[in-house]
């Protein structure tokens, strides 16, 4: 569940939005009002965060806040099989 509270609170902390609109089929554009420079940022923060690399491609094909969540924990996974 920790990804998931981190995941809210980066959002909060870089979108204009109230912590109810952050629902796992949200999405960033539409539903959250993200604009490219904003996924940049929270991408960035996902990376510092969590201390992981995010690829493009699956940067890119992320739209909804579970998409985020999935990509983090695979991320995750990957760079603890990869020590």
């Amino acid at each position: 569940m920790i990804v998931e509270e981190q995941l809210r609170e980066i959002l909060l902390r870089i979108l204009d939005i109230k912590e109810e609109d952050i629902v796992p089929t949200a999405t960033f554009i539409d539903d959250l009002g993200a604009s490219s420079i904003d996924l940049v940022e929270i991408f960035t923060a996902f990376e510092n965060t969590f201390d992981v690399e995010i690829r493009q491609g699956a940067a890119a094909k992320c739209k909804t806040v579970q998409d985020a969540i999935d990509i983090l924990k695979v991320a995750i996974d990957q760079k603890g099989t990869s020590t």
